[in-house]
C-alpha cells in the first residue's frame, strides 16, 4: 500500500489511477442507483402508479401542501446544524475541490441525501444531478481518503465520482467526462481524462443493469430542414442566453432575504411553489415528464409559459432561499420550454422562416444548460448523446454559442456555480501556476536526502552525520521550541575540513556553521505542490519541510522542498 501511494504521488501515476477510477465508477453508479431507488420508494407511498413526478395525477390541495410539508421537514432537518454543514450540491463539490483538496465532509453528505430527496418527492422546483454529483463524489473522495493518498489523486478521484453520477443519471458517458473536466476540475489533460472516462462509463454500465440503456427521457428524430431556421435559432438563443444570465442572478439571492429568518425563507419557498402547483403542477419536481411532453407532443401556450419562466424562478426562489436544490433538471426542462414556445410562435408567425419548430425545443435544452453553467461542450456532447442524432448537432453549436456570450457579455454571467463561489477575485482552478501545481503531490520533487540533528553536536557525531553523505541538514531545537531550519551539509563537511576551526569549537553550534540556512515551515506528505506553494508565500519562508504520519501521534520528517524546486519543475512542464 506504501508503495500505492508513493506512486499516485507522481508525476505519472496513470495505471494506479485508472485502477481508482473504476472503483470510483462503479461505488457511484451504486450511489445513483441507490439515490433513484430511495425516490422510487418514496414515491410508492405518496404518488399515483409509484412514480416520483406524478405530480399532475395528485389533487390540487395534496400537491399544493406538499412544498410546505417538505420545507418543513428540510427546516426540522437542517436547523440545529452549523451553517457549514449546509452547503451541498455542485457548488459545495467545486468549493472542496478548490479549497479543501478534494476532501468532503460526511455531515454534509449525509444532509444531500435528506435534501435531496425532500425536495424532489416534496414538488420543489429541483433536479437529481446536482445531488447525485455530490453524493458521489463524496463516496469517490473517501477511497482516497481511506486509503490516505495524496491530495493531487483525491482530485481526480472527485472528478471520476462528478463524471459517473452525470453518466449514471442521464445515461449520458461521454458528456459526464466533458462537464466532470469543464465544470468540476476546469481543465483538460491526459493524467485527468484517463481515469474520469473509465469512472464515467463504469458510472453508465451500472445504471444500464438496472434502468437499461436508454436516455433519461426519449427526443424524437429532429433534423434542421433549411438555413432559413438559422435566424430565428439565433433570436431564440439571445432570448434564451439572457433568461439564463437572469436566473444565475436571481439564484445568488439578495442581502434582504438573506437577511430573513431561515423559517421564514422555507415558508416563502413552500407556499409560493405551492401556490402556482395548485394551478400548474408541471412545475413540480424534476419535470422529466414535462419535458418528454414538450419534445414529443404539443404543449399550451401558457404552460410552456409557465414552465419556461415561472419553474426557473421558482428553482431560483429554492437556492435564493438557503435549500440547496439540483438546477440541471429544471435547466433542461425550462429550456426546452422556451425553444418550444418561440418554434411554435415562429411557426405561427413566420412560417416561411420556421420550417421545423420541434427543433426549437430540442435547442432551447441545450443553449439554457451551456449559458447557465458556462458550458458549451458539456451541453454539446448531452445533445449528441440524448438525441443520438449527429445531424442535430449544427445549430446546437450555434444556439449555444449564442446563448452563452449572451449570458457572459449582456449579463456578466460567469456561470452558476462560479457565481457562488470566491466573488472577489480569480478562482484557484482557473489559475495556470495553481492548477499545473494542483496535479502533482509534493513527493514528486522534495529532497529525500537528509538528515536531522539537534543544535548542538560533537566532532564524532558530525562526521557520523556527513557518512551517509546527506544534501540537506535538519536543525532541530526542541529545548526552545523554535522551528526547524534547514542547511546545506556541505556547509559542515567544509568546516570539518578546517582544522583550525575544529581548534576553536569543541562542541559545534549548527546555527553559528558558515552558511545559509532556510526558516522552514511544514507541510503534509499528501499535499499538492499548489498546496506547498501556498504554504510557502502565507509562512513567509524559502522551505518546507514534509511531514509524514508513520503511528499516532508519530510524525517523521521525509524531505524538504524549496520554493526553487516547486518553481523549476513549473518550468520545465510548461
Amino acid at each position: 500500500m506504501e508503495r500505492f501511494r508513493r506512486q499516485l504521488a507522481s508525476v505519472d501515476a496513470m495505471p494506479q489511477l485508472c485502477l481508482l477510477g473504476i472503483l470510483a465508477g462503479v461505488l457511484t453508479g451504486g450511489v445513483m442507483v441507490a439515490f433513484r431507488l430511495l425516490l422510487q420508494f418514496g414515491a410508492f407511498f405518496l404518488m399515483p402508479g409509484n412514480d416520483p413526478e406524478a405530480f399532475e395525477a395528485l389533487p390540487p390541495l395534496t400537491r399544493a401542501l406538499l412544498p410546505l410539508v417538505a420545507v418543513a421537514l428540510i427546516g426540522i432537518w437542517l436547523w440545529p446544524q452549523p451553517r457549514r454543514t449546509l452547503r451541498m450540491g455542485i457548488g459545495h463539490v467545486i468549493e472542496r475541490l478548490a479549497y479543501h483538496q478534494g476532501k468532503m465532509p460526511f455531515r454534509n453528505w449525509i444532509n444531500q441525501w435528506w435534501v435531496g430527496v425532500m425536495s424532489v418527492l416534496g414538488g420543489l422546483s429541483a433536479g437529481r444531478e446536482g445531488p447525485a454529483i455530490h453524493l458521489g463524489s463524496a463516496a469517490s473522495s473517501w477511497i482516497g481518503t481511506r486509503l490516505r493518498l495524496p491530495h493531487n489523486s483525491l482530485r481526480v478521484l472527485v472528478g471520476c465520482g462528478t463524471a459517473a453520477a452525470i453518466a449514471a443519471s442521464f445515461n449520458t458517458p461521454i458528456a459526464g467526462v466533458i462537464f466532470a473536466m469543464e465544470v468540476v476540475m476546469m481543465e483538460y489533460t491526459i493524467a485527468g481524462f484517463m481515469p474520469v472516462i473509465l469512472a464515467s462509463t463504469m458510472g453508465a454500465l451500472i445504471s444500464w443493469a438496472v434502468y437499461g440503456s436508454e436516455p433519461a427521457f426519449s427526443v424524437p428524430p429532429l433534423a434542421l430542414s433549411s438555413l432559413r431556421d438559422l435566424p430565428w435559432i439565433v433570436l431564440t438563443a439571445l432570448i434564451i442566453g439572457v433568461m439564463a444570465g437572469v436566473f444565475v442572478r436571481l439564484a445568488k439571492g439578495h442581502a434582504l432575504v438573506a437577511r430573513l429568518p431561515f423559517a421564514l425563507r422555507l415558508l416563502m419557498i413552500g407556499g409560493v411553489t405551492g401556490a402556482i402547483a395548485w394551478f400548474y403542477p408541471e412545475v413540480q419536481g424534476i419535470g422529466y415528464d414535462s419535458l418528454a411532453q414538450t419534445l414529443n407532443s404539443p404543449m399550451t401556450l401558457d404552460t410552456l409559459l409557465v414552465l419556461a419562466v415561472i419553474k426557473l424562478s421558482l428553482t431560483a426562489l429554492c437556492l435564493a432561499g438557503g435549500v440547496q436544490v439540483g438546477v440541471i433538471g429544471p435547466l433542461l426542462v425550462s429550456g426546452a420550454a422556451a425553444g418550444a414556445l418561440m418554434g411554435m410562435i415562429g411557426g405561427a408567425w413566420l412560417p416561411s422562416v420556421v420550417t421545423t419548430p420541434e427543433l426549437y425545443a430540442v435547442l432551447g435544452m441545450a443553449a439554457m444548460m451551456a449559458a447557465a453553467l458556462q458550458a458549451p461542450l458539456a451541453a454539446l456532447l448531452a445533445l449528441l448523446e440524448l438525441t443520438r442524432n449527429a445531424a442535430i448537432m449544427l445549430p446546437g453549436m450555434l444556439a449555444v454559442v449564442v446563448a452563452v456570450l449572451t449570458a457572459r457579455q449582456f449579463c456578466g454571467c460567469h456561470g452558476f456555480f462560479m457565481s457562488t463561489l470566491n466573488q472577489l477575485g480569480q478562482h484557484p482552478l482557473q489559475q495556470p501556476l495553481m492548477q499545473a501545481l494542483s496535479r502533482v503531490a509534493v513527493p514528486a520533487v522534495m529532497e529525500r536526502n537528509l538528515v536531522r540533528s539537534p543544535r548542538y553536536i560533537d566532532h564524532e557525531r558530525a562526521r557520523t552525520l556527513l557518512g551517509s553523505k546527506p544534501t540537506w541538514l535538519v536543525i532541530v531545537d526542541e529545548s526552545r521550541g523554535k522551528p526547524p531550519l534547514a542547511m546545506k551539509a556541505a556547509n559542515l563537511a567544509r568546516v570539518l575540513d578546517d582544522e583550525a576551526w575544529l581548534a576553536e569549537h569543541e562542541r559545534i553550534d549548527l546555527e553559528e556553521v558558515p552558511g545559509e540556512r532556510l526558516d522552514l515551515a511544514p507541510v503534509y506528505l499528501e499535499a499538492t505542490l499548489s498546496e506547498a506553494f501556498d504554504t510557502l508565500n502565507e509562512s513567509s519562508v524559502d522551505a518546507l519541510y514534509v511531514e509524514q504520519t508513520t503511528a499516532p501521534m508519530i510524525r517523521k520528517i521525509s524531505g524538504i522542498i524549496t520554493r526553487e524546486a516547486i518553481e523549476n519543475y513549473y518550468r520545465r512542464k510548461r
